[in-house]
């Protein structure tokens, strides 16, 4: 059994996105340690609130019962559907089109756990996951999610070279390329090189909600997000 694969996501101005789906080893290990941080997390609780009788008791019962049912869904949405654990293997949740997950899919998935978790220890949840090719767990189905490899997170503090290169095809302005740090196929390096070419023909707004797309791959939103792409093709250009 394969423990990853790729998946092809195509915008609408026919843009190929390339996401690397992660499988149940790796998505298992996210879990564990995202499991070992609410452990920490709660022991705190305890020895915090422990010495306040009943009061402290009834708020600790509070507290693990919103982390039990928020912990995924408050860093899924607000740190780009990446949890601490998530992080830490470099894995990431997207809706199944390759754009960030939102409040309702998060909600959905993570409320789906307690039938991933039965019979025992994500039972239901590890099975789903083996039989599908896109290695989803029930509450992924439910919500039209995917947990994808983040591979460019793992590289981006390695030192970029970054050489100013001249405006083409329209892509207006400066355009500082910045080398590739992953492997792409021929036809992510087209995608690349025809947003780079096809720049001009869109507005700012759309340019960056087009490049929000690549965030997988920029780790990047908004402006930084649209240099970043740009840059790339201006890189992979440079290089033909």
């Amino acid at each position: 059994m394969k423990l990853d694969t790729r998946r092809q996501v195509e915008t609408p101005e026919g843009l190929a996105l390339g996401l690397r789906l992660a499988g149940v080893l790796p998505r298992g290990c996210a879990l564990l340690l995202d499991t070992l941080v609410r452990g920490v997390f709660y022991m705190a609780v305890f020895l915090t609130l422990g010495w306040f009788g009943i009061m402290g008791d009834a708020l600790i019962t509070l507290i693990i019962f919103l982390a039990e049912w928020f912990y995924y869904v408050f860093f899924e949405v607000l740190f780009k559907g990446v949890s601490p654990g998530k992080y830490w293997v470099g894995l990431r949740v997207l809706h199944d089109d390759g754009t960030p997950v939102g409040w309702n899919a998060s909600l959905v998935r993570n409320f789906m756990r307690a039938v991933d978790f039965l019979p025992l220890f994500y039972g239901f949840g590890v099975l789903s996951s083996s039989l599908s090719p896109s290695f989803r767990r029930l509450g992924d189905w439910a919500a039209g999610t995917v947990v994808v490899h983040d591979s460019m997170r793992k590289r981006r503090a390695r030192g970029r070279r970054k050489v100013r290169s001249k405006p083409r095809n329209g892509s207006g302005g400066s355009v500082r390329s910045v080398p590739v740090p992953l492997v792409l196929d021929r036809d992510e390096q087209g995608a690349l090189l025809a947003f780079l070419q096809r720049r001009g023909q869109w507005s700012q707004e759309r340019a960056q909600e087009l490049s929000n797309l690549l965030e997988p791959i920029t780790t990047l939103s908004g402006e930084e997000g649209l240099q970043r792409t740009l840059g790339y093709g201006a890189w992979l250009e440079e290089e033909a």
